[in-house]
């Protein structure tokens, strides 16, 4: 072989020599945390966020690792839970409930945040607005303000002798009562119910809230939207169904377990919709670019058989409104 020819050869490999191993190079794993502030019960929330990241190319111990933790509505494990995320330095976390985000956002002002179940992000300062929420936070809201009016005209709907109804919700995690309170005094000026906040600290607080409404006849109950109060799920219909307190709840798992009625955007949905979001941010795209989505439709679900328990005889056009009627 020529000196020219090998020098040639040589030459060659050396150009492909590195590009070859650049090829073989694994792709880089990419880590997100969830924080939840509700508790494993809500399993299907992140299976459903799981699965659409696994749809959009993202495999959990190939190219992705997801650190997952569970709150339960505990103030100090959703702030203990928010530091140690955010000390995992990932590149997206996502956040569920208005506490959750609020104490994400104290621990970091630069992870990609993506919010959901999130109640008035502009009003928690989350975001700047909705359209352009120019910062590290971007995510999407469950209610609006006028759903606390809804759940007023709902309750006097289904059981019309209310008179009187306690909003309950714990203040240190769940959305400010202010939101709904001016949507809430309307309807209830119209109704004329007396609507009192009746906040708690604790689930031994729960049944006294509770005993009180049944001590005089038009007693009802309308729950929060609340990390505590899905904890508390259960206790919370058990005792409204012991007291006999007609009770309004804001998500239709509450129905579904044996709560009256409930009224609330599909919080599920959301899950998928953030993994869409994590997706974008992992392939470069900025919180703030992301505009803050709303829901746009609300399920109305009726429990029959508790309603029937409780001698309340649900009018024919509301249970035509309904998208599901639990017999």
């Amino acid at each position: 072989m020529r000196r020219r020819e090998f020098i040639t050869l040589v030459s060659g490999a050396a150009i492909t020599w590195p590009i070859t191993l650049q090829a073989q190079q694994p792709e880089r794993v990419r880590r997100i945390g969830v924080l939840m502030g509700v508790d494993p019960t809500a399993q299907s929330y992140v299976t459903a966020f799981r699965s659409a990241l696994t749809k959009l190319g993202w495999a959990e111990g190939s190219n992705l690792r997801t650190e997952i933790r569970w709150a339960a509505g505990d103030p100090d494990k959703i702030r203990s839970f928010a530091k140690e995320l955010v000390d995992l330095r990932p590149d997206a976390i996502v956040g569920q409930s208005t506490p959750v985000v609020a104490a994400l956002v104290r621990e970091t002002q630069t992870i990609p945040i993506v919010f959901v179940n999130v109640a008035d992000p502009i009003a928690s300062g989350f975001v700047v607005s909705l359209a352009r929420p120019d910062g590290n936070v971007t995510g999407f809201t469950t209610d609006n303000s006028a759903l606390g009016g809804k759940w007023v005209e709902l309750l006097k709907e289904i059981a019309p002798q209310t008179v009187r109804a306690a909003l309950l919700f714990n203040p240190t995690t769940a959305v400010p009562i202010k939101f709904y309170m001016p949507s809430v005094q309307a309807a209830a000026s119209i109704s004329g119910i007396e609507v009192n906040a009746t906040p708690v600290n604790a689930k031994d607080e729960i049944e006294g809230v509770i005993a009180a409404q049944a001590r005089d006849q038009g007693g009802s109950l309308i729950v929060i939207p609340d990390p505590f109060n899905v904890a508390n799920r259960e206790p919370i219909i058990l005792l409204a169904a012991r007291y006999r307190v007609p009770a309004m709840y804001y998500r239709r798992e509450y129905a579904e377990a044996g709560g009256l009625i409930a009224y609330a955007s599909d919080f599920a949905e959301q899950f998928p919709q953030a993994a869409a979001y994590v997706d974008r941010i992992l392939k470069g795209a900025k919180p703030a670019d992301l505009p803050v989505q709303a829901p746009t439709k609300f399920d109305l679900v009726i429990n029959l058989k508790t309603a029937r328990s409780l001698g309340l005889d649900v009018p024919f056009g509301m249970q035509q409104r309904a998208e599901t009627l639990i017999e």
